[in-house]
């Protein structure tokens, strides 16, 4: 099987999009200033034992949904994008996949995903498997939330969290 990346922009600069012939691999909205960095690579390259080719244009058709996202449309990935899901497995997949299903502009606490996941008291689980996801943004980790309401972490970027869940309820209220 081969793998290609691409550089996908978003209002937090170019995420690394890694896809196999099977579908999208790993989104990943790194912690560098620059995407292109060669630990990215190495480290998508370490999880599939394979390098990833540089192929400019394989993530043209994300770029268009995340650019229809972020102009406040309704965007549900999973519909849009075929996963290929081999970096995950097991519960941390299950609740990733339970994720996709919490819907636009709304928010499921961790408790709650974990209950429609098949393991009530799963909660932590669940949130591990949100701050592991390799799918940043298009999988919609950004709308679960603490049982108290409180908007919880998103990696080491919070304010992230904050502006897509504010994208989504201000688009939702102009609808």
């Amino acid at each position: 099987m081969s793998f290609r990346y691409d550089f996908v922009p978003t209002p937090f600069g170019d995420a690394l999009a890694v896809f196999s012939d099977a579908g999208i691999v790993s989104f990943d909205l790194s912690e560098a200033d620059d995407p292109s960095v060669p630990w990215l690579l190495e480290n998508v390259s370490r999880r599939l034992g394979a390098v990833p080719e540089d192929a400019p244009g394989s993530g043209d058709e994300l770029a268009h949904l995340l650019d229809a996202y972020f102009e406040g449309e309704p965007i549900r990935f999973d519909e849009q994008v075929r996963f290929d899901w081999r970096l995950i497995d097991g519960f941390p997949r299950v609740a990733l996949q339970t994720v996709c299903t919490v819907p636009w502009a709304e928010t499921m606490s961790y408790g709650e995903v974990a209950v429609l996941a098949g393991h009530p008291g799963a909660a932590r689980a669940v949130g591990t498997a949100c701050r592991l996801t390799p799918f940043s943004v298009i999988v919609p980790v950004h709308r679960v939330i603490r049982a108290d309401g409180s908007m919880g972490h998103y990696g080491a970027h919070p304010e992230r969290k904050r502006y897509l869940l504010d994208l989504e309820r201000d688009a939702a209220a102009e609808r």
